[in-house]
């Protein structure tokens, strides 16, 4: 009997996760199936709910439901509890598991794939919206100096407090001059609007990695970080993969090989 899983959003026929899973399960020769559904706005519990009396294991969530997901889920996993969102769901019984795979997946690609060890390093975290709340914890477990920058500083401070037993430095981008990281993260949505980059010069150390969590175009933090010094520039499609490796992983326990999949994905259709 084939196992079913689906990613749900809205919009979701861009989704790469039917691809991503598929080439995951024939690597892995795991039986199952997965697709994409879109939700209506308004209907994504109705949607989940649909899912599960039609016999799906569980599934992935992407915008704008991962909030929502949060909410109905009946059991939270820490990294859940911590992002305060769910991009991954697991239904078994009459319990609905919300885990949260996508800072996992940002460690994994920028540890395994790039080569950047980050303990210790001085990381950046640009932005302190939802994309931020998800990759704080795994990036603070991977022992990396944080500091969270935002446009509005209160918001960098609030999320920074929520860790309180860690040693966060957060404010706004102008308090950042004269300073300089090993690793600077963009998780804010500047790529999709092309806005300008608000970091001073001199923010990458030699050697620096500047990872931009978009990918599929050169984002103009990418192209910032290439003229002011960065060694290495990357997107966010590792972290795609990686985190749907990490779901995969939590539904199936068995965890696939990353590196050809990424590398299919890069290769022109």
């Amino acid at each position: 009997m084939t196992d079913r899983y689906a990613v749900i959003g809205n919009p979701i026929s861009h989704s790469k996760s039917p691809l991503i899973h598929k080439l995951f399960a024939q690597q892995t020769g795991q039986d199952i199936s997965y697709e994409a559904i879109e939700a209506p706005l308004d209907g994504f519990a109705a949607t989940i709910e649909r899912l599960r009396r039609e016999g799906y294991q569980g599934g992935n969530v992407t915008v704008p439901f991962k909030f929502e997901a949060f909410r109905c889920a009946t059991e939270l996993s820490e990294r859940a509890q911590s992002a305060q969102a769910v991009n991954t769901l697991s239904f078994a019984g009459g319990t609905i598991r919300g885990d949260n795979t996508d800072g996992t997946g940002l460690v994994r690609d920028i540890e395994h794939n790039l080569g950047v060890k980050l303990q210790k390093k001085r990381v950046l975290l640009m932005g302190a919206g939802g994309a931020s709340y998800g990759v704080v914890l795994p990036l603070l477990a991977a022992d990396a100096s944080l500091s969270i920058a935002n446009r509005t500083a209160s918001r960098a401070v609030e999320l920074a407090m929520k860790f309180s037993t860690a040693a966060i430095w957060s404010g706004g981008y102008a308090d950042l001059t004269g300073l300089q990281f090993d690793v600077v993260i963009n998780a804010t949505s500047a790529g999709l609007t092309d806005s300008e980059v608000p970091l001073p010069s001199g923010i990458f150390a030699p050697g620096a990695l500047a990872y931009d969590m978009m990918y599929g175009r050169e984002t103009p933090f990418m192209a910032f970080a290439r003229a002011n010094g960065a060694a290495v520039v990357a997107d966010g499609l590792g972290m795609l993969v990686e985190q749907a490796a990490e779901a995969f992983y939590i539904w199936r326990g068995v965890r696939p090989e990353t590196a050809p999949v990424i590398a299919k994905l890069r290769t022109p259709q």
